[in-house]
């Protein structure tokens, strides 16, 4: 007898066969499926994957930018820091030239000559040395 015909008979030599082509088919079609979700597993963690790839891409850039920016404001900061010390510098020059003059113009008042001479020299002095300085930067 034909195997196909055992089965459709329900005999007692179809039966096995039956159990046993129902058992691989089966494991067949679970092994598939199991394989087609590992399948879609994989196809979604690649574009996970992908997508946080961009998203470190992304981030690096934005780190980058940020330490440009940071580096700008740094140098800014500096600059900043440097004209503040000039312009002190400057005012501290100023403030000494102005109490010379003023001492100076005591002097004058008082009619001590002399050291209205003497001030009005050292007032000289201290201009040519900050002229000195200025032309060596």
């Amino acid at each position: 007898m034909n195997p196909m015909n055992l089965s459709r008979c329900r005999s007692p030599l179809a039966l096995p066969f039956n159990k046993l082509h129902s058992r691989s088919s089966l494991r067949n079609h679970l092994q598939r499926r199991k394989s087609k979700n590992i399948r879609k597993r994989m196809k979604r963690l690649r574009s996970d994957m992908q997508e946080i790839s961009r998203e470190q891409g992304k981030i690096k850039e934005g780190q980058r930018q940020v330490r440009e920016k940071f580096e700008a404001v740094e140098s800014e900061c500096e600059l900043l820091r440097k004209e503040t010390n000039i312009i002190m510098q400057q005012s501290m020059s100023t403030q000494l030239r102005l109490a010379f003059m003023l001492q100076i113009l005591k002097a004058r008042e008082n009619h001590d000559l002399d050291q209205a001479a003497k001030l009005t020299s050292a007032l000289r002095e201290l201009i040519a040395r900050e002229n000195q300085q200025k032309e060596t930067m």
